[in-house]
């Protein structure tokens, strides 16, 4: 495929861009997946919210990246009362996102360009570890962040999250996806998926007929076994999950409802 064909996963089956974006546009909510440091993932995901901007749905964008207590802040920015610089410290970026702010400034200049609503996804992280150890009947209600308790993961996506963080590797202590031993993994895990879902189904409810978009990173979002997952559970059975895809790479049926082929990734110049 080349770069900026979209495809079905599995299938391989070309898909124009105004079809994908056609479909997407009528769902209540499409999860835009991503590799955390691809500057081009980023790019892709501000030019699919774009066309569907164009497409005439009222958009609000949620991220990933930042938790839910920062939506003030999050709106300051779009309504432009911000420069980049406090945006970045008023909105924690060094300390609640490890990657570089200047490869998600495209999108999220776009948003403020715009004055389309930005959504944090995200709880507090020790909120994520606390039920990792302990479990999610340990924490007390108003720890909770309003979050309700993750369904259960299925057999399929322990056995996914097993494989992507490395299988039956030597010296793991966890021999395979249903050992006991994993499950603290698994209960972090859905803690953030089950954060990003809530957040998103919170603000549909609101009744102002948005499309929401969500910009995650795509261990959540593949075969639609985390968020998506979660989102059913809460009642959005409607959501289209579009993944950014690597050239060659292998990819499975189910693994989204659409792929787009990025450009091969060129690294910098060395240092001399």
């Amino acid at each position: 495929m080349s770069a900026g064909q979209w495809f079905i996963p599995g299938e391989g089956t070309a898909v124009s861009h105004g079809e994908v974006l056609a479909n997407a546009a009528r769902s209540r909510t499409v999860l835009l997946g991503e590799s955390h440091d691809r500057p081009d993932n980023h790019r892709w995901q501000m030019h699919v919210c774009a066309g569907l901007l164009a497409l005439g749905r009222k958009l609000v964008i949620g991220f990933e990246m930042f938790p839910a207590r920062l939506n003030p802040v999050l709106a300051e920015w779009v309504a432009g009362n911000l420069n980049e610089a406090e945006f970045a410290e008023r909105a924690e970026w060094s300390t609640v996102w490890g990657f570089a702010i200047e490869i998600y400034m495209p999108i999220f200049r776009f948003a403020r360009d715009f004055g389309i609503e930005m959504l944090g996804l995200n709880c507090r992280r020790g909120l994520v570890t606390e039920v990792g150890k302990d479990g999610w009947e340990a924490i007390p209600d108003e720890m909770r962040e309003g979050l309700s308790p993750s369904k259960p993961a299925s057999s399929a996506y322990r056995q996914y999250l097993f494989d992507i963080t490395g299988g039956g590797r030597p010296g793991r202590k966890a021999t395979s996806a249903e050992d006991p031993g994993f499950d603290r993994f698994v209960r972090a895990q859905q803690t953030w998926d089950r954060a990003f879902a809530c957040r998103i189904a919170d603000r549909l409810a609101q009744g102002d007929e948005v499309l929401v978009v969500g910009i995650i990173g795509r261990g959540h979002l593949e075969f639609r076994g985390g968020t998506p997952y979660q989102l059913a559970d809460l009642g959005v059975e409607d959501c289209t999950v579009l993944l950014p895809h690597i050239a060659d790479a292998p990819h499975a049926a189910g693994q989204g409802d659409a792929m787009c082929t990025m450009p091969v990734k060129i690294e910098p110049p060395a240092e001399r």
